[in-house]
């Protein structure tokens, strides 16, 4: 095993996730769903706690993984969550309950985040999580930027996609776009990113104030 794989998971196995949180993780794995790494949450917590977020949008909810954690770092923050599957969001409901996430402070909207994006108030969100159809990756990110507010951070999951984002030999279509998004965001003098390779990498994008 490689010093850097035996960094990954010692990041990983370093976390301790809420029992909440293990049960969502749990659920996940059962329903088919790509949970991020619990360095992945743990980095995002931090950040929702840095930025003392106050709103935060997440596109692809699961089973409420990534949602615990970015509210684990944010308590008083209202979450607006978007997902296609109807029993994802159920599961991700009843987690947020169990976890003694208030009602009023959840939103679960379900729908194609390419149809639901384009009709949110720009410039309202504090945070944007996107982990959702990485096909669809660099569309949602032009939606998060436009729908942060300025100072706020867009963060994308899966960034590294299964270690086929760094080589170049790998030529699909998610690997590529990922590739093309990491290089048009890094030559932006509209924001200030940094790719961190926790779990499958996480991207972090915040917008400049004018």
């Amino acid at each position: 095993m490689s010093d850097i794989v035996l960094n990954w998971k010692f990041s990983d196995d370093s976390v301790v996730e809420s029992e909440a949180v293990a049960k969502a993780r749990q659920q996940s794995l059962e329903l088919g769903i790509d949970a991020i790494a619990p360095s992945v949450g743990a980095q995002a917590a931090v950040l929702a706690a840095a930025t003392g977020a106050r709103s935060i949008l997440e596109v692809g909810t699961g089973a409420g993984v990534s949602g615990l954690w970015l509210l684990r770092g944010a308590p008083g923050a209202m979450l607006t969550s978007i997902d296609t599957e109807v029993d994802h969001l159920q599961h991700a409901k009843a987690n947020f309950l169990e976890a003694k996430v208030p009602a009023n402070r959840v939103r679960l909207i379900t729908g194609r985040a390419g149809d639901v994006l384009p009709r949110m108030n720009e410039n309202s969100y504090d945070i944007v999580f996107i982990d959702a159809d990485p096909q669809s990756v660099i569309e949602y990110v032009e939606h998060g930027l436009r729908l942060a507010r300025p100072g706020g951070t867009v963060l994308v999951a899966h960034a590294l996609w299964r270690g086929r984002v760094a080589d170049p030999a790998k030529r699909d279509d998610v690997a590529t776009g990922f590739r093309t998004l990491l290089t048009e965001i890094a030559s932006s003098n509209a924001v200030i990113s940094a790719l961190s390779p926790v779990g499958d990498g996480l991207l972090q994008i915040t917008k400049l104030r004018a």
